[in-house]
């Protein structure tokens, strides 16, 4: 077979047991939950759900392969509930004749509506199938609830450099086809592989494939592939600059946002731009700051930011970069105000460390007829958009997290609760 015609390097190699797999320590490592879960056989229904690439439909492969099941796969764009049930009534003759358990993995499951889900609910209750759903959405705001309720969620985080290049080696070791070649790979090359996938080694594989097979023999008969044919084949300029100077060149523009020192933060974002750096990571910075050092001082920030970061993520460069410099421009000139993130922290140290779930009476899904006070809830459109009552339990019932800065549009903002009533 000539190699043009075989399946895919990140095909090939797809992992078939735990000794393979690279990355996703935090779920599948030794005593993790779902190890244990798949070992002694005992895993349910289950989403998988995370970026692409980092081993949600090969994990479900070796779920299958680990308690020797019947697996079967669907894409949720193209099948249909006509599928779903065709392989439902297999699954509970296999189970009824053989004993053998169906695992049906479903890629892309978000995009099922509620009456396609609906048609394989009544199977995961009864086992006649293990649903292992795939997707890079979140499945709890983009999935049906009926079918979140009824399975476990693990979340995929995107691989790291060091799991990516393990992965590059192995293919390079053990793949069919270049583990026969003469190939010699710089190790910049497998570090920029890395660094361009973001975390996605179906990616880097595949771009590691395309250079071996387009780089001519040299004149020793090798194919060697270097850091500037890495970038073509992944099509991803590597950074001018090194790991430390982005890390201060970032840090320098986020600074310079809260000194509000516009020229400055035009210029680190524009010498982020030139040595290579994505611009959805200065967006992204870019939101993060606006609610963190402009916060409601000025909270057209936030919203400005976050358009900005859409048009970069749609339109790309150069246009999307008009909006986001606008914004730059925009959250520099902004009033500051740290009231936000203050009033976050005020409030996490009080739910991790008081703890107090005693939730008033009145304030309940269903109150209690028993209650002796007799407080009733006061429905603040009764009297006119708010009336003061308490919410927060007892033992917290003075605390105040939220603080108005003397900046900007907060500095005329009057707290309902500090309203004469």
């Amino acid at each position: 077979m000539e190699i043009t015609k075989r399946p895919p390097l990140a095909e090939r190699m797809r992992p078939t047991s735990f000794d393979d797999f690279v990355g996703q320590e935090h779920i599948i490592g030794k005593n993790m939950l779902l190890r244990r879960a798949i070992e002694v056989g005992e895993l349910g229904s289950c989403i998988f759900y995370g970026p692409p690439g980092t081993g949600k439909t090969t994990l479900a492969n070796i779920v299958a392969k680990q308690l020797k099941g019947e697996f079967r796969k669907l894409n949720a764009v193209s099948s249909g509930v006509s599928d779903a049930k065709e392989i439902i009534r297999e699954a509970e003759n296999l189970k009824a004749m053989f004993g053998t358990q169906t695992y049906l993995l479903l890629d892309e499951c978000h995009r099922w509506n509620k009456a396609q889900s609906d048609c394989v609910l009544e199977a995961i209750e009864k086992g006649s199938i293990v649903f292992i759903g795939s997707t890079t959405e979140n499945p709890f705001t983009s999935m049906t609830r009926a079918i979140v309720s009824r399975c476990r969620v693990f979340e995929f985080k995107a691989l790291e450099d060091k799991d990516v290049i393990k992965a590059m080696k192995r293919a390079l070791e053990k793949d069919e086809v270049l583990s026969k070649m003469p190939i010699k790979v710089d190790e910049s090359a497998l570090k920029h592989f890395a660094w361009a996938s973001s975390g996605d080694v179906r990616m880097a594989l595949n771009a590691l494939e395309l250079a071996v097979l387009t780089t001519p023999f040299n004149k020793d008969k090798e194919i060697v592939i270097t850091k500037e044919i890495a970038e073509q084949s992944i099509q991803k300029k590597a950074l001018s600059i090194d790991e430390n100077q982005y890390y201060d060149m970032l840090s320098a523009f986020c600074k310079s946002i809260r000194g509000s020192d516009t020229e400055a933060a035009l210029y680190w974002a524009q010498r982020m731009l030139i040595a290579g750096i994505d611009p959805m990571i200065i967006a992204r910075r870019l939101v993060a700051h606006s609610s963190e050092d402009i916060g409601m001082a000025d909270s057209n920030a936030l919203l400005l930011s976050t358009s900005a970061m859409y048009a970069v993520e749609k339109m790309g460069a150069p246009e999307g970069l008009i909006p986001l410099f606008h914004a730059i421009i925009y959250a520099c000139e902004a009033e500051k105000s740290n009231s936000v993130i203050v009033a976050r922290d005020l409030s996490r140290a009080d739910a991790e460390n008081v703890k107090d779930d005693n939730v008033p009476d009145y304030l309940k899904n269903h109150p209690s007829t028993n209650d002796t006070k007799h407080i009733k809830y006061k429905y603040p459109h009764d009297f006119g958009g708010y009336v003061k009552q308490r919410y927060m339990p007892e033992s917290l019932k003075d605390r105040v997290y939220y603080i108005p800065s003397q900046n900007g549009r907060e500095k005329n903002l009057v707290r309902k609760k500090d309203r004469n009533n």
